[in-house]
């Protein structure tokens, strides 16, 4: 496999693990994906496309999500 094959995988689980992370932090939030949508002024595809790691968001979005779930920037992004 090449190095750019490597680099993608390593971006796709780093999506992937940072979509279950916004996940977990909404369900013990009780929190549908239409309610954090709105509170970050999103759609619930956007956040559905979060969650299943297939979108890279910018970090002003992070930080919206983490505000919105009322947790830290850490505990979105730190494994």
């Amino acid at each position: 496999m090449s190095k750019l094959g490597n680099h993608d995988d390593r971006q796709r689980e780093v999506l992937r693990r940072l979509g279950e992370r916004i996940r977990l932090c909404r369900l013990r939030r009780g929190l549908t994906q239409v309610s954090l949508a709105e509170e970050i002024h999103s759609s619930r595809a956007y956040v559905s496309l979060l969650e299943c790691g297939s979108r890279n968001p910018p970090y002003t979005t992070v930080v919206a999500i983490a505000n919105a779930l009322g947790v830290s920037l850490a505990d979105i992004v730190s494994d």
